[in-house]
């Protein structure tokens, strides 16, 4: 008895000198102490390589578990010396990278900040692995699935792939407590049916189709609702959760099946930020949840924050609109006035990404994440007419212009107002305006 009252006695001593840390606090810490310096999209192997080198030098233990198929090194990297065993994975779809660098300046920081009193109370009480970049081969041609052409994250059950049946195996030998499956989703998603981009979605995800609960999935969402209020001081309209439709073949799903609840976090986009923003929202939401176990806050937290997120939707949102264009086709004929809704392709941030008219008409019902007043103009496709789905170059033509559309060469003959190509103005930008968001 005495000791149980010792006990709880020092537990409090040290709470009260133990100052739980903000999401301010986090945001602060990693802006001043983040070691990731290239755009995640641009993060190549080798740039993993070099970054868990540098973990590798201050002391961390950095083991390759695994090759891809292209024989690619598989990493694992290990902190803390708790009881209370947590796992992390990323980009096991090649083209999802955000949470990548996230995880090297979660265990950059622990590292650096080890003598801080909330630092040492995340190392007793938990041990933390993380497999950064599953995907490595996907990772280097940026594309979502392995160079067998084989979705991984549907491969939980048939074990085709290398990286598959390594992910398996590190779960089965460790029997983590909590895992932490990070991915990236549509930038066009929306937090509920909105127009906001649902920058980061959540799912505590059930380890069978009749969503039968168990402690540790209570658990992971208290842990889902205290990150979803700490990123609320930073992006409150833009939190979603992600759909909960029960995969047999998915991994989330069967690691919580196999005894390991899983917590799914989906970086989105956010128009006006770039990718950096994103892994420090990525950073606050794991540091907080990891926080929450360690001073023990997660046990009476609410759920509520996470419960009552809206669903994620889509359709609501383009990438670009041209609202009120007269569409001329190359035999001159004014085919309507109508808007043009594009979508651009996911690339690396150093590559263009070419954009794919998606629909046609009147898109009033939908919005741009940029749009433009296109009624003072002619607009023709620069090598193929306007239609849904084709390529999104597109020519302007101010309509006082007198411009002959069956012109062999039209872009020389007639040389455009502005041009849009690969996603944005090669030409005349400032010509079209821009509407106000």
């Amino acid at each position: 008895m005495r000791i149980a009252l010792a006990l709880t006695l020092a537990y409090l001593l040290f709470s009260m000198n133990t100052p739980a840390q903000t999401a301010a606090e986090f945001a602060e810490t990693w802006e001043k102490e983040h070691v990731s310096d290239k755009l995640p999209s641009n993060v190549r192997h080798k740039d993993l390589q070099k970054y868990l080198e540098g973990l590798r030098k201050h002391g961390l233990k950095v083991d390759e578990v695994g090759r891809s198929v292209a024989n690619r090194e598989i990493y694992q990297v290990e902190w803390g010396k708790g009881p209370l065993k947590v796992f992390l994975w990323s980009q096991m779809h090649g083209d999802e990278p955000t949470a990548t660098s996230a995880l090297i300046d979660i265990f950059n920081i622990l590292h650096k900040d080890r003598d801080k009193a909330w630092v040492k109370e995340l190392e007793k009480t938990m041990t933390i692995r993380a497999v950064p970049m599953l995907n490595p081969d996907g990772a280097e041609l940026y594309v979502r699935r392995n160079l067998q052409g084989i979705d991984i994250n549907r491969d939980a059950r048939n074990l085709q792939t290398p990286e598959a049946n390594l992910l398996k195996k590190l779960r089965e030998e460790w029997s983590p407590d909590i895992g932490f499956n990070l991915h990236n989703q549509n930038a066009l998603t929306t937090a509920g049916p909105t127009n906001k981009q649902a920058a980061i979605s959540f799912l505590v995800v059930y380890g069978d189709a009749q969503r039968t609960s168990t402690p540790g999935l209570e658990r992971n969402k208290r842990l889902a609702a205290v990150m979803v209020q700490a990123l609320a001081n930073y992006i409150p309209q833009n939190i979603g959760r992600y759909d909960d439709e029960f995969t047999a073949t998915a991994f989330g799903d069967n690691f919580s099946a196999w005894g390991t609840p899983v917590i799914l976090i989906e970086t989105g986009s956010l128009y006006g930020k770039d990718e950096m923003f994103l892994v420090k929202m990525n950073f606050i939401a794991i540091m907080t949840a990891l926080r929450s176990i360690a001073d023990g806050s997660e046990k009476t937290a609410s759920p509520a924050a996470y419960e009552q997120l809206s669903g994620n939707s889509s359709g609501r949102l383009m990438s670009i609109v041209f609202r009120g264009a007269n569409i001329v086709d190359r035999a001159g004929v004014i085919q309507s006035s109508s808007d043009i809704g594009l979508v651009l392709e996911r690339r690396r941030a150093e590559m263009p990404s070419p954009a794919t008219i998606r629909r046609i008409g009147d898109l009033s019902s939908y919005s741009g994440l940029v749009e433009y007043d296109a009624s003072n103009f002619n607009v023709t496709g620069r090598n193929q007419p306007i239609k849904t789905d084709a390529a999104g170059e597109l020519l302007f033509y101010s309509k006082s212009r007198q411009i002959d559309w069956t012109a062999a060469d039209i872009e020389k003959q007639f040389p455009p107002d502005a041009i849009f190509s690969v996603g944005r103005f090669v030409k005349g930008e400032s010509v079209v305006p821009k509407k106000a968001n």
